[in-house]
């Protein structure tokens, strides 16, 4: 009797190095209508990013090294991130980017930048300005 190894998911993130995904996952939570711990930590919508500050935090970049700039907004190292999406079941991920010089630079924390890490002056809008800090916009 042959082996027979289960399909390749190609339309969801692996979770496993057996291929076992996240849509298989799903899709076998829903035929047995169960909340599985999968269903927890990973939900179906992620959170909407809060409000930090309400103005960007300089920073000198140094070239080559990686940075994990926090998506959420929930991160207490700000601008960068400390695993907050994560115990918060946010279901966001940080953005990783690496300096490409060594410089100084403004990293947005109100996470409504359209140039994300970067700030773009988008804290200066009156939404924002409106939004208390650690509310979503």
């Amino acid at each position: 009797m042959a082996f027979r190894r289960p399909p390749l998911c190609t339309e969801s993130v692996f979770l496993f190095p057996n291929h076992i995904c996240l849509r298989a996952l799903q899709k076998l939570g829903q035929r047995r209508d169960i909340t599985s711990w999968l269903a927890r930590w990973f939900p179906k919508t992620p959170a909407k990013a809060v409000v930090a500050q309400k103005e960007p935090i300089k920073v000198e970049l140094v070239a080559g090294k990686t940075y994990r700039w926090c998506v959420c907004g929930r991160s207490k190292n700000q601008p960068f991130c400390d695993g907050s999406h994560f115990f918060q079941r946010t279901g966001l991920a940080p953005l990783k980017f690496k300096a490409q010089e060594t410089r100084m630079v403004a990293l947005c924390t109100c996470k409504a930048t359209q140039r994300p890490p970067y700030c773009d002056g988008t804290h200066r809008s009156e939404k924002v300005q409106k939004a208390e800090v650690g509310t979503p916009l």
